[in-house]
């Protein structure tokens, strides 16, 4: 907790957890001036250990995932049946296989019937492809390429790192209450404010460059233990280009197609 006396203090916290401050000793600290440094960081170790700043849980960006998955599929169609809602459904379990991650979590592998080429997955573990990107795959092994990059950015806690750097770059009151809304529910309203719950935070909320990487990267592993072609990563995305596809509408905030094709041949030989 903070210190109520004048002198700048450091916050030390359990690195293994998300920030938590109690309600009175964060609005104290904010109102005295006090200078506050918040070690909230943890070691990803699906991401070979990187530390992570994480003023947000996942249980926080699951539970608005709910909300925000239904406004979505009331937005556009779910397709249930036929050979390509099946194909997503089966890459899906296949790839979250493959990745390590707790095959218990509300995995949703969902077709949307629209001509966005555009994917998306929530941090709660729902994963949407518009039809519209399905009739660039040539094969299944490029829809794992999609498949797992999505896994990749859950993997990755790609939301909650985002969010929480969202929320550093906004310090104030609004994040004092989002902080506290980790053991007060009912600053639910707050934290979905600041995080965009809504249509937009599912698929619009931006990724950093550094994310789409390491999505990549991690998409690529699961690709391969899965049983899928890596090389068809490289594949797809160099028929997106010769398309004339617009691939900047796709995957938030990425690299230029020729850096993220490069990086793929570098991650693939280093697979062996």
């Amino acid at each position: 907790m903070l210190d109520d006396r004048s002198a700048p203090r450091t916050v030390t916290v359990d690195r293994s957890r998300p920030v938590r401050l109690t309600r009175r000793g964060l609005l104290q600290g904010l109102a005295s001036g006090s200078v506050v440094a918040l070690t909230g960081c943890v070691a990803n170790p699906h991401l070979g250990g990187r530390e992570q700043l994480m003023l947000v849980s996942d249980s926080q960006l699951a539970a608005m995932s709910g909300t925000t998955w239904q406004q979505v599929t009331q937005q556009y169609r779910p397709v249930r049946r036929g050979h390509m809602a099946q194909a997503v459904d089966r890459v899906g379990h296949r790839i979250v296989g493959a990745s390590g991650l707790d095959p218990n979590r509300n995995w949703q592998f969902t077709l949307l019937d629209s001509n966005e080429v555009n994917a998306f997955v929530l941090p709660g573990g729902q994963v949407a492809f518009f039809e519209g990107i399905t009739q660039k795959f040539q094969n299944e092994d490029q829809m794992a390429t999609v498949m797992g990059h999505e896994v990749g950015h859950v993997a990755g806690r790609h939301a909650a790192e985002r969010a929480s750097q969202q929320l550093v770059a906004g310090l104030g009151m609004t994040v004092a209450q989002v902080i506290i809304a980790s053991s007060d529910t009912r600053y639910a309203a707050e934290i979905a404010g600041v995080l965009g719950a809504g249509v937009t935070f599912g698929y619009i909320l931006p990724y950093s460059r550094q994310h789409e990487y390491e999505a990549d990267a991690l998409g690529l592993r699961y690709m391969a233990r899965a049983g899928y072609q890596p090389r068809e990563s490289v594949r797809f995305w160099q028929n997106m280009m010769g398309s004339g596809q617009q691939v900047t509408e796709f995957m938030s905030t990425h690299p230029s197609d020729r850096n993220r094709i490069a990086a793929l041949n570098h991650q693939i030989q280093s697979l062996g």
